[in-house]
């Protein structure tokens, strides 16, 4: 696959390194001439220019790309870059450093595929290793593992049950849930899932759409 990656900073470097490392075509774009440098020098392709300029994008092969990632630290660079790729039929994922009010988050939950949040993914893994538990895996992500944020639709077959409870296919499982538009933390024995909540997943790559499926309850799934 070919992934357009806006921004070559901490999680840019990240996200870059575990896709080339699983053999994908990775792009780099960013508008400082040293990273540009930096990201060259560790073997990516790069284009220096503002990743919010459609013509940039262009040059970084945006029109035949799977996904873009807006990763950067500004939050309307990475919200018009995805919108570019929406636009060239990419699946769209941005960064959010900061947590916004609740119509700003739905806006950009509406126009994009997945949003993040590094600091949120951080935090819980210092409060998972605080409590006693393992989360070293998050530091090793490798082409055997992924992590994805899903949010709960209402008429999922896991409404009102806990999350300790919830089985998923293969080795996947969660490690972080969060209410309504409020930051994951690591759930408690007694927690139960609740319409609009998100779960945070651990799964191999290839298993991510059929755990979706299950934890929205399609049909196919």
């Amino acid at each position: 696959m070919k992934f357009v990656i806006v921004g070559y900073g901490r999680v840019g470097i990240r996200t870059a390194r575990i896709l080339q490392s699983e053999g994908h075509e990775v792009v780099i774009v960013d508008n400082d001439p040293v990273k540009v440098e930096r990201a060259t020098e560790t073997g990516f392709e790069t284009v220096q220019g503002d990743g919010n300029e459609e013509s940039v994008l262009i040059d970084a092969g945006i029109e035949t790309a799977d996904a873009i990632g807006g990763l950067t630290g500004d939050l309307n660079t990475n919200f018009t870059a995805c919108m570019i790729g929406k636009e060239f039929g990419c699946r769209t994922v941005l960064r959010i450093d900061a947590d916004y009010r609740e119509e700003i988050y739905e806006k950009y939950a509406a126009d994009v595929d997945e949003i993040i949040y590094p600091e949120r993914l951080g935090a819980a893994g210092a409060k998972t290793a605080l409590l006693g538990g393992d989360f070293n895996v998050l530091a090793d992500l490798t082409e055997q593992l992924s992590v994805a944020s899903i949010r709960i639709p209402d008429d999922s077959p896991f409404v009102g049950k806990r999350v300790v409870e919830v089985e998923l296919p293969g080795d996947a499982h969660i490690y972080a849930h969060g209410k309504d538009h409020e930051p994951m933390t690591i759930p408690l024995p007694q927690t139960e899932i609740e319409p609009g909540d998100s779960v945070a997943i651990m799964a191999d790559p290839g298993g991510l759409d059929d755990i979706r499926a299950t934890l929205r309850g399609d049909a196919s799934a």
